[in-house]
């Protein structure tokens, strides 16, 4: 006789326990019911908030693109409205008639010095660099010619060069000093 294995029940014992096996089948399958429905409402829950995520993502790069696009538009707002005062100025003077020229003169100073206040306000520095050592970075030299000072200084300024906030926005245009024996 071969011998049985207790985890498996004999066929008599397997029919008789068939009428609670259906019992307890049918209360399965309501517990897996029950938990596919908890699963499936959880899982609705976890894809309406990911959803939600996504629309507010969505909103928020679209306002990030408008507030670059506004930031781009109106950057030069403050210097434009700083530079109005020079153009009143500019208006003004062309508007005196028979004006003498020293008025003139002042006038043109004065207004000269509007303009430095607005650069100075929205920090765009002159680059004038006469008397020191040439610097590519800076300069652009147009042509050296022989001078007693040491060689590669800037000894003329033909156009002065200018910076925004340390970027150089031109270079200053000058002759650079090479040996006299060269």
């Amino acid at each position: 006789m071969q011998e049985r294995d207790p985890d498996f029940p004999s066929p008599e014992e397997a029919e008789a326990a068939e009428p609670s096996a259906e019992g307890a089948t049918h209360s399965e399958a309501a517990n897996l019911e029950q938990a596919l429905r908890q699963a499936e409402a959880k899982a609705q829950e976890h894809y309406e908030s990911w959803l939600r995520a996504a629309a507010d993502t969505e909103n928020v790069r679209k306002r990030a693109q408008e507030d670059v696009a506004k930031a781009h538009k109106f950057a030069l707002e403050k210097f434009a409205t700083d530079l109005l005062t020079v153009k009143d100025s500019l208006e003004a003077a062309l508007a005196t008639e028979n004006a003498a020229v020293e008025n003139l003169r002042s006038g043109v100073e004065l207004t000269l010095k509007q303009l430095a206040t607005v650069f100075e306000r929205q920090q765009i520095r002159e680059i004038n660099p006469v008397g020191q050592k040439f610097d590519p970075h800076q300069h652009e030299a147009i042509s050296m010619l022989p001078s007693d000072k040491e060689p590669n200084t800037v000894i003329n300024v033909l156009q002065k060069g200018y910076a925004l906030h340390d970027r150089l926005i031109r270079p200053a245009l000058v002759t650079v000093a090479r040996p006299k024996d060269a």
